[in-house]
C-alpha cells in the first residue's frame, strides 16, 4: 500500500514539474492609443501642451494638476470635453523613463507653451468620420476605441429648419384667413 501511495505521488509530483514547464508569462506594458503619434510604440509617455497634461500609455490614464496635486485619470478634466486628442500636438517624451513625468513640468510648459505645434505628426489610428464629436475624456485602448465615448450631434439640417418651415405655413394660412 505504502509503495503505491509512493508511486502515485512520484507521478503527480512528475506530471507537476512538465506541466509548469508550459508556463509562459506575457508582460503587457501598455498599446498606444488610436490618437497617439504613430512611430513610437515603445514610449510610456506624452506630454499634451495644449491642456497641459501628460499621458500615460502603460496604465491608459492621463495625468494633471488639480490644485496641488497631481492626478491620475482615464479622462481630461471637463474644461477640456471638446480637445481634440487628434489633432492636438504630443510632445514624446523618448528620454523619461520614470513614474512620474510631471517632475519637471515648468520646464515642458515653458518649452511647450499652449498651442505649440512642432513637426507634423500622423496617428496611429484614424478618428471616425462619421461622428463630428469624439470627447477627449475617452478609454482609447485600443485601435478599435472600443471604449470611447461618443457625442453625436442628433440636430440635422433638416430638422432645423422645420420649425421655419411650420413658421411659414402658418404665416401663409394666417393671410388666407385675413
Amino acid at each position: 500500500m505504502k509503495a503505491i501511495k509512493l508511486l502515485v505521488l512520484g507521478m503527480v509530483l512528475a506530471f507537476a514539474g512538465a506541466a509548469q514547464g508550459q508556463i509562459s508569462v506575457n508582460v503587457h506594458i501598455g498599446t498606444p492609443p488610436a490618437w497617439g503619434p504613430y512611430g513610437y510604440e515603445g514610449v510610456r509617455y506624452y506630454y499634451l501642451p495644449d491642456v497641459e497634461a501628460y499621458y500615460d500609455v502603460q496604465t491608459s490614464m492621463f495625468i494633471y494638476l488639480s490644485g496641488q496635486n497631481w492626478i491620475h485619470r482615464s479622462y481630461l478634466p471637463s474644461r477640456y470635453r471638446n480637445y481634440d486628442l487628434y489633432h492636438g500636438y504630443k510632445v514624446v517624451m523618448k528620454d523619461y523613463h520614470g513614474n512620474t513625468p510631471y517632475y519637471n513640468h515648468n520646464a515642458y510648459k515653458s518649452r511647450y507653451g499652449k498651442g505649440y505645434r512642432g513637426a507634423q505628426q500622423r496617428t496611429i489610428g484614424n478618428r471616425n468620420s462619421n461622428v463630428r464629436n469624439q470627447r477627449s475624456a475617452v478609454n482609447t485602448r485600443n485601435n478599435n476605441n472600443r471604449n470611447q465615448r461618443i457625442v453625436v450631434n442628433t440636430r440635422n439640417n433638416n430638422n432645423r429648419n422645420a420649425g421655419n418651415n411650420r413658421n411659414n405655413r402658418n404665416a401663409g394660412n394666417n393671410k388666407k384667413n385675413k
